[in-house]
């Protein structure tokens, strides 16, 4: 395999892992009560969560520029994996077995892919 599409895949992995984190800024922000409407969207979590996002689309355009289309959705698919486990450690959500299958299965079809 080339190795500069293995160093723009594992950007894009990273971006996708980045924009993962940024979702979990984003719960964390919505559990909170704020004073006023503006003070909901104007606080840090939301602030660094939106720009976090806003970077990963960036790093993830030019990943793109390499990788091809065909590799987007099994790195992208990732970031289910990525939500859950993190949701898990930080937020001490419970995985429900609903959850953990399609965790199962998503790891199940990127192993696939790869070995194809």
């Amino acid at each position: 395999m080339d190795k500069t599409l293995v160093l723009y895949s594992l950007i894009l992995l990273a971006s996708v892992f980045i924009s993962s984190v940024s979702q979990l800024l984003l719960k964390k922000s919505s559990g909170i009560q704020y004073p006023s409407k503006i003070r909901e969207y104007l606080n840090p979590y939301v602030i660094i969560g939106y720009a976090l996002f806003f970077g990963c689309t960036i790093v993830s355009m030019v990943a793109l520029k390499v990788v091809p289309l065909s590799m987007s959705p099994i790195i992208e698919s990732c970031g289910y994996i990525f939500v859950t486990l993190l949701s898990f450690f930080f937020l001490k959500e419970k995985i429900t077995r609903r959850q953990l299958l399609g965790t199962v299965l998503i790891i199940l079809g990127v192993v696939v892919y790869s070995l194809g």
